[in-house]
This record gives C-alpha cells, sequence and structure tokens, in this order.
C-alpha cells in the first residue's frame, strides 16, 4: 500500500522508506517557530538546563524563527518587557530569522514564513501556534505545538512521540461563482466536518479547482483546517508552490516536490463542486455554526475587520477596495484593515488599495494580529456584532464574552461595510 503525503513526508524527516498511520515517529524539525510566546518558551528552555551546568544553546539557530506580531506595538509595559527579553535571546543565540516591530519586514507569523522563503515542500514545521497548519500550503507538515514541547525541539532539533495521521483527501472541482472563494470554501467544509470531524488527521486537499487556487487561497483553507480539528491541512506542491516560492520568496535553486502515492490509502474522500456554492458564513459562537449568507442578512454589526493570517493578503486587499471603490462605509459601522505584513501593506498602498478603503471610511491599521484576539486591538462592546475575516469567532474572541462575531470571506465583509448589515456581495450592495 501507497504513502499519504504526510507520510511521505514524515518517512523522510525520520530516515525512513516507509511509515505507516499510527507508528510513532521523531522526526527532524526543519523550521521552528514562536511569536510573542516565544518569552514563555524561553523560560521552559531555561529549566531543561537548570542545575545541570551546562549552556542553554539552541541545537540550531537557523531553523528557529521568531516573529513578534500578536500585541504590535506592545499595548503594555508586561508586553514590552516580554519583547525585550525575545530581542535578547535571539541576540545571544544567533538567531537570524527574527522579525522585529519593523515597518519594512514584520508581519503577522503566518504570512512572514511564506513571505520569506522560510517553508519549504517536504518541511516539518512546528509553531506555538495552533495556526501553524498554514504552511501546509506550501507542501509542509506544519502542526502547533506547547510551549514545553517546543522548549524540547529547540534543544533536542526533533519532535518526540508523533503518531503519524491518518489523512482525509478533500478532492475540490468546479470554478468559483462570482464573489465565492477560497473562505467559502473552507467554512463549509468545517460545516460539514464538524469542530471534531477531523480530529488528529490531516486534511489533504486535491482536484481542479485547488490546482488553480493561488497561494493565497491555499493559505487561507490551510489556516483554518485546524477548525475542523485537523492536525494540518496540506495542499501537495505543484507548479503555483514553485511559483510563489521562485517569485514571490526568492528561492534559488532546486526545490524538490512530490505528491502521495496513486494508491495512498485514505481514512474518507470528500467530494465538493465549488461551482453550487455560496457565500458562507460562520454564525457566532463556533466555527462550524455555518449558514449561506441569505439566512443571515440583514444582521445589524457594529464592526467590520479584514485582515489576519487568514485573510489579510494583497489578494483580500484589492477585493475589498474593488467592491467600496466610490462607496463609504455605513453610519454607525466602523471598518479595520489589517495587513497581514508591511510588504503586504506597502503593495496595497502602490496600487492605491489602501486610499480607496481609507477614502471609503476604513480605519488602516499595522499589520499585526490586531482583534483577532481582542487584547490589543479593535475590542467589542457589550452586546455588538462583528463580522470579520479572521478564522475565530468563539465567546470573547474579540475581547468581549457579551458580543457576537461572524466569520466571512472579504467580499462579503466589505459588501456589509457599505450597508451597515450582514449583506450579500451578490446582491451588488446598495
Amino acid at each position: 500500500m501507497g504513502m499519504t503525503y504526510v507520510q511521505k513526508v514524515l518517512a523522510k524527516a525520520c530516515g525512513k522508506s516507509l511509515v505507516a498511520h499510527g507508528d510513532v515517529v521523531e522526526p527532524e524539525v526543519h523550521l521552528a517557530m514562536s511569536h510573542e510566546n516565544g518569552a514563555l518558551v524561553m523560560n521552559q528552555f531555561a529549566e531543561i538546563y537548570k542545575d545541570t551546568g551546562i549552556d542553554a544553546k539552541i541545537w540550531n539557530p537557523d531553523r528557529i524563527a521568531i516573529i513578534l506580531d500578536h500585541r504590535v506595538p506592545a499595548e503594555s509595559s508586561k508586553t514590552a518587557t516580554n519583547q525585550k527579553k525575545i530581542r535578547e535571546f535571539v541576540a545571544k543565540q544567533g538567531i537570524k530569522k527574527f522579525h522585529d516591530i519593523r515597518g519594512d519586514e514584520g508581519g503577522i507569523c503566518h504570512q512572514i514564513l511564506p513571505e520569506y522563503g522560510y517553508v519549504r515542500p517536504g518541511y516539518v514545521v512546528v509553531g506555538t501556534d495552533s495556526h501553524t497548519t498554514s504552511h501546509g500550503a506550501l507542501g509542509a507538515f506544519a502542526f502547533g505545538i506547547g510551549a514545553t514541547e517546543m522548549a524540547s525541539v529547540w534543544a533536542l532539533g526533533n519532535i518526540l512521540n508523533v503518531e503519524v495521521p491518518g489523512t482525509i483527501k478533500v478532492n475540490v472541482n468546479g470554478k468559483f461563482p462570482a464573489y465565492v472563494g477560497a473562505k467559502d470554501l473552507i467554512l463549509y467544509l468545517i460545516g460539514r466536518l464538524t469542530a471534531e470531524g477531523a480530529n488528529f488527521k490531516v486534511l489533504e486537499f486535491h482536484g481542479e479547482t485547488i490546482r488553480k487556487m493561488s497561494t493565497s487561497g491555499r493559505l487561507t483553507i490551510c489556516n483554518m483546517s485546524v477548525e475542523a480539528g485537523a492536525t494540518s491541512g496540506i495542499v501537495p506542491p505543484d507548479e503555483e508552490t514553485l511559483n510563489y516560492l521562485k517569485n514571490i520568496a526568492g528561492i534559488r535553486g532546486k526545490i524538490e516536490i512530490y505528491g502521495p502515492d496513486k494508491d495512498a490509502e485514505y481514512e474518507q474522500v470528500i467530494d465538493i463542486d465549488v461551482s453550487r456554492l455560496g457565500p458562507q458564513i460562520a454564525c457566532p459562537h463556533t466555527v462550524d455554526n455555518i449558514k449561506p449568507v441569505e439566512e443571515v442578512t440583514g444582521k445589524k454589526v457594529q464592526q467590520i475587520v479584514i485582515g489576519s493570517c487568514t485573510n489579510g493578503r494583497l489578494d483580500d486587499l484589492e477585493t475589498a477596495a474593488n467592491i467600496l471603490k466610490g462607496k463609504k462605509v455605513a453610519l454607525g459601522t466602523r471598518m479595520l484593515i489589517f495587513p497581514a505584513s508591511w510588504r503586504i501593506y506597502q503593495e496595497a498602498m502602490k496600487k492605491g488599495y489602501l486610499s480607496i478603503l481609507a477614502e471609503a471610511g476604513a480605519v488602516i491599521c499595522n499589520p499585526g494580529c490586531g482583534p483577532c484576539l481582542g487584547i490589543h486591538q479593535g475590542a467589542l462592546g457589550d452586546q455588538e456584532t462583528a463580522l470579520a475575516t479572521t478564522n475565530r469567532n468563539f465567546k470573547g474572541r474579540m475581547g468581549n464574552p457579551n458580543a457576537e462575531v461572524y466569520l466571512c470571506s472579504p467580499e462579503v465583509a466589505a459588501a456589509s461595510a457599505i450597508t451597515g448589515v450582514i449583506s450579500d456581495p451578490r446582491a451588488g450592495g446598495r
């Protein structure tokens, strides 16, 4: 029996010719990523060497990436002090893949890693963030781990006791209708699987629609695979992957790509025809509470957010600008824009997207996680409703358990900004 894509990645990372579902392995880690919670990892890392008399040194500083993104700029002295500790640690350990709070190289960790070519096909990538699954878009087996596990990776260079996951194959075919895209696809799939339907499994994406999908769209679907309980979402690498890594990330030299075996064994196969798909909405307070947009149109919203690691890329901003051009954000509704990186911010500025959005009444914010967690920017008031292109809508997600968050695509968010209520972009706005 052949191997799935993740089995092939893990076999290679373990120096084996074959691994099977259920095997427990200890793969080599090609990249280990943290953000502000790197301060907690540092504490756990120091504990490993406590009372040993051995200097605490990372196994390979070239394989560590730390990006400050969750609370930028720092909102408190505690955050600022932790960020200061991270800077000191990075300098001492010789970590070069460090992105500080800067306007020329900063942004959200899950955007920075692809942009700078830190992730490649066949890599095993771990991150102290659940949405590390994003990087499966580039053919990596990428998943989130805790601070204690990460400290062990920093010391050893591999991750212990990884059970080879089963795989669900998702075949996606058809052409997206107007105003429907990758975000609607993944929301629909999460609704179909439920929040636990892919627990401890990998979602492996195939089909004509995926092959024609940009890396930006692939990042969206892999990012939110975890919301169905998946350990990771993966798009086996292809020409689009090579094009992105060479022309966007600037990688030179040979990039090895491969796919699953034709006789790979899957636990489940799901077929989706996107030509029949319409805009989707995740309703409070779970991501799998999915409804077609027409079932929730008219719901008044006080805040609209476009951005995050899910939908803060250049094409997302272009989509919003095209819908809002010459129009205004409704009175009583505030609209916040968070580009995923400063590179995207600058490109969107050059192309005029940010000017269009600002002229419409949107507030352009610095790249970062912003209101996604509600701990730094864009918190909601009591009984307020937000409509966001982010990835989670749990109670209290935007800083207030007495508020509601709906999730949607950039198309739905932009159309709703014009009306001040959840709106179907296919209706053409007001």
